[in-house]
């Protein structure tokens, strides 16, 4: 089961995941929903203002890290960390 932050950015994924995605786990694969880079600059913009966080993608390495929701996941509760 995941915990809150997870499924918060869960939650925030879906909105921009195809409908017909079923369901979204940590393990799902970001291209399995259909989200390409301009729906994963959305949601990264999503993430860091509700975190008050930075997320710094503007790099090709920082792209090919984020496979899953996990990784995703992972990256935020990083950078709160981090900020705390």
């Amino acid at each position: 089961m995941a915990d809150q932050l997870a499924q918060d950015i869960i939650d925030k994924i879906k909105v921009h995941a195809e409908p017909d995605g079923g369901e979204v786990t940590p393990q799902t694969e970001l291209t399995a929903l259909g989200i390409h880079s301009l729906e994963l600059t959305e949601i990264i913009f999503d993430l860091e203002e509700a975190y008050g966080i930075d997320i710094e993608m503007n790099t090709v390495e920082a792209w090919s890290n984020l496979k899953n929701v996990g990784d995703m996941v992972e990256a935020v509760r990083e950078l709160i960390a981090k900020k705390a």
